[in-house]
């Protein structure tokens, strides 16, 4: 296999297959990747076909179904698992949703989740609390940041009546990599009722992954972000001990079988997709993932990333008037840090972006957050941190 990081011209001969990365420095893949040349020309080939095809024919409802079927074995590659664990939805909250909303919820029941999950989720838990009387249990992790254990964090609000656990394997705001497997071990010796949802946002497409041997029941992620393919195609791995549990909230023609006995749920993940959707995205997708890998395996990938991601914080903690939340180097691509004295984090982002170079602010905590990939380059890097020094208000 050839190897992305032999020569610098190699890397560079790379990131001429992602357009976007031609006039900025790009430090925003935990938003959204720069998707490569190949994935939109994919698309616009898989919307051409089906036009001349026709778009509702049988020609192409044949077309559907093995695409479907490719883009699920390409997923389940990448995670570890079989793909009739996986469920292709639109992106990582509608697979949060399926897997919040499936629980047959009763009043009483208990929900843990951790005071770093993102709004969306913190909203749709809030919704369900409302309509159903669960009780609600918040476990603190940013005092875990950089001392203390987030397993303990975690278990010691663990209840008999705990019926799920929502937590991120990546924590958005600080790039914190939890220790999963722990943590689902402590949730099955909690009650076999306990059942772990992971928001997985941040994780796949950069953490090396086998679901099946983390044992986690509920896994949601997007094919937008670290896998740089087209935003709105996604996906759901349910566990197979746990699909029984789980009931369709969100019903359509793909999630059932009809005929002569009536109408039942697809065996498999299916049954949690829904109807009609923009099919040619999967083609991107597919396409994206390939590229990864042509130029390394998960792991290869990662490794860069962790190097990548040392160096930048390095070179911010040498900084006076920068102050990283991780003490040191983290474990993820997410590096978030905050000015000193005060200084405005929207003016930062305004004034990099202005000069071509584009990260993000944080609102909890407040922060500035920096992200790379492994095919960022140490002179985008140096060139952040050269500006982050210079810049004043």
């Amino acid at each position: 296999m050839t190897n992305i990081f032999s020569t610098q011209t190699l890397l560079e001969q790379y990131r001429q297959k992602f357009p976007a990365l031609a006039n900025k420095a790009y430090f925003n893949y935990g938003g959204q990747g720069p998707m490569p040349q190949a994935a939109l020309d994919a698309i616009y080939q898989s919307y051409e076909y089906i036009q001349r095809a026709g778009p509702f024919s049988p020609e192409v409802y044949a077309w559907v179904v093995e695409e479907a079927n490719r883009t699920r074995e390409a997923i389940a590659s990448e995670l570890g698992v079989t793909p009739e664990t996986i469920t292709l939805t639109e992106d990582v909250t509608v697979g949060c949703n399926i897997a919040l909303w499936g629980i047959d919820w009763k009043s009483g029941d208990r929900l843990l989740m951790s005071e770093c999950e993102h709004p969306g989720i913190i909203a749709a838990v809030e919704e369900i609390q409302r309509r159903f009387g669960i009780e609600i249990d918040i476990c603190n992790l940013m005092p875990t940041l950089n001392e203390g254990d987030a397993i303990a964090a975690i278990t010691q609000h663990l209840q008999p009546n705990t019926r799920l656990v929502v937590l991120s394997h990546i924590l958005w705001n600080t790039g914190q990599l939890l220790p999963l497997a722990e943590i689902v071990k402590a949730c099955q010796q909690n009650s076999s009722d306990t059942k772990i949802l992971v928001d997985a946002a941040q994780s796949v497409g950069m953490l090396p992954l086998n679901l099946n041997e983390l044992e986690v029941d509920f896994y949601a992620f997007t094919g937008h972000k670290w896998w740089c393919g087209p935003e709105g195609i996604g996906g759901l791995y349910v566990r197979s001990q746990a699909l029984e549990s789980l009931h369709p909230t969100f019903i359509g023609w793909r999630s059932i079988q009809s005929g002569k006995n009536g109408i039942s749920w697809q065996p498999d993940g299916r049954r949690f997709e829904v109807a009609t959707s923009a099919y040619p995205l999967y083609a991107g997708l597919r396409t994206a993932i390939a590229i990864h890998q042509e130029w390394g395996d998960q792991q290869q990938r990662y490794q860069q990333i962790l190097h990548l991601t040392k160096y930048l914080w390095q070179q911010l903690s040498q900084l006076p008037k920068v102050t990283c939340l991780r003490k040191s180097p983290p474990e993820s691509g997410l590096v978030s840090f905050q000015l000193l004295g005060g200084v405005s984090h929207q003016q930062l982002v305004q004034f990099l972006s202005d000069r071509g170079l584009l990260i993000r602010t944080i609102h909890d905590p407040d922060c500035v957050r920096a992200c790379v990939h492994y095919f960022t380059t140490t002179a985008e890097i140096d060139r952040l941190v050269d500006l982050i020094s210079k810049f004043q208000v």
